[in-house]
C-alpha cells in the first residue's frame, strides 16, 4: 500500500482504497498497521490514539470482538495528499451476543509524501443491527459473495 503515493489521481486514489480495504480483511493487526507512519493520529469514534502499537493493541481489540468481519471500502473524494473514503462491514459482536451488525460510515486519510503512508485517519461510523434480534437477515457480504460485487444504495440501507 504504501508503493502508492501522493498527490494522488483518482486511479492511484481508488489503489489506495481498495489496497486499504484488501489489508483490513486479513484482520491481521501488526500488517495492517505497517500501512500507517510510527506517529501515525486515529480517531476511530470515541477512541483517540497515536503510534503503531496503540494501533495494533486497538485492532486486536476490535477483532477479537468482532466477528466474522468483512470490509468494504469505496473512494468519496481526494486531493493532493488526501482521501475520503465511504464504507460499510458486517461483523458479529461477540460482546453483544454474536449478533450481526453493519458498521457504516466515512473516514477521513492524510498521507505523508514521501512514504506514502498514512499519518492521519478520522473514522466516524454508525452500527445497525441486522435482522430481527440481530440474526443477521439482510447482510450483504454472506459467504462466498465478494464484497465489491454487492449493490450498495440508499434502497439497501
Amino acid at each position: 500500500m504504501a508503493d502508492i503515493r501522493p498527490p494522488f489521481t483518482e486511479e492511484t486514489a481508488r489503489k489506495k482504497v481498495k489496497a486499504a480495504q484488501h489489508m483490513w480483511n486479513t484482520q491481521d493487526p501488526p500488517r495492517v498497521a505497517q500501512a500507517y507512519t510510527p506517529t501515525c493520529i486515529w480517531r476511530n469514534r470515541t477512541s483517540f490514539l497515536s503510534g503503531t502499537d496503540a494501533i495494533i493493541e486497538f485492532l486486536s481489540a476490535k477483532w477479537a470482538r468482532e466477528h466474522n468481519y468483512r470490509l468494504r471500502k469505496e473512494l468519496f473524494a481526494f486531493w493532493a495528499d488526501r482521501i475520503a473514503v465511504q464504507f460499510w462491514y458486517e461483523y458479529q459482536d461477540a460482546e453483544d451476543g454474536m449478533r450481526w451488525k453493519r458498521c457504516y460510515g466515512l473516514e477521513d486519510w492524510t498521507f505523508d509524501r514521501e512514504t506514502g503512508k498514512m499519518c492521519k485517519r478520522m473514522m466516524s461510523g454508525n452500527d445497525l443491527l441486522l435482522g430481527p434480534d440481530g440474526n443477521g437477515e439482510g447482510r450483504w457480504f454472506v459467504d462466498g459473495v465478494d464484497v465489491d460485487e454487492v449493490l450498495i444504495g440508499q434502497e439497501h440501507w
